[in-house]
């Protein structure tokens, strides 16, 4: 019996460990250097050192790479909401939610404020920010809704929470820093009460 001998190249890893990351490095850095229009996916890919066919094994497109935590994000908005005790009100629950969102971004907060700069840059980014932002709500409304929460009540306390989740976060990106973005969301819902108890 013979045995075959199987050659790569040298050059090319069949496994590339954190190709993801490297991937959304890389992307971020082009776009911040060059913009998001003038990237390419060959472009990501070649300075991740990674080829094309890799980056299109987890991303669709050059955008998804600004985009791709959002069914994430969703989940655990979703399930704090949905797990909160008994007799939480509705605007309790999404604020407990929005706020575990906020203790993810402080961890990311250069990304956080890389990506919102390429966003703001671009027309159509911008409006993919503003339907992930509605698919959020919509989702938290219906996590409500699960709940026993009926509209408009479900609706208004998850739009509330959005609203809440995008001032702080632009605040939060815009300041240079040590700001604790779960404690400003806090502040800002107590803002919201005060605004509707008056």
């Amino acid at each position: 019996m013979s045995v075959a001998a199987i050659k790569y190249d040298a050059g090319v890893s069949r496994w590339e460990p954190n190709a993801r990351g490297r991937l959304e490095q890389a992307a971020m850095d082009l776009y911040v250097e060059r913009g998001f229009e003038q990237t390419t996916v060959a472009e990501i890919a070649s300075r991740a050192g990674l080829t094309e066919r890799t980056f299109f094994r987890y991303f669709s497109d050059k955008r998804e790479v600004l985009f791709w935590g959002a069914a994430s994000l969703q989940e655990i908005l979703v399930n704090t909401i949905t797990d909160a005790p008994g007799g939480t009100s509705p605007i309790a629950a999404v604020a407990a939610a929005i706020e575990v969102a906020g203790t993810l971004f402080q961890e990311g907060r250069e990304r956080s404020r890389a990506r919102q700069a390429v966003i703001e840059a671009n027309p159509e980014l911008k409006e993919r920010e503003l339907i992930k932002l509605a698919a959020l709500a919509a989702a938290m409304a219906e996590a409500l809704r699960g709940r026993g929460v009926r509209d408009p009540v479900a609706s208004l306390a998850a739009e509330a929470g959005i609203a809440v989740l995008k001032i702080s976060f632009d605040e939060w990106v815009a300041i240079l820093g040590d700001d604790d973005l779960p404690q400003r969301m806090r502040a800002a819902f107590s803002e919201l009460r005060a605004v509707t108890a008056g």
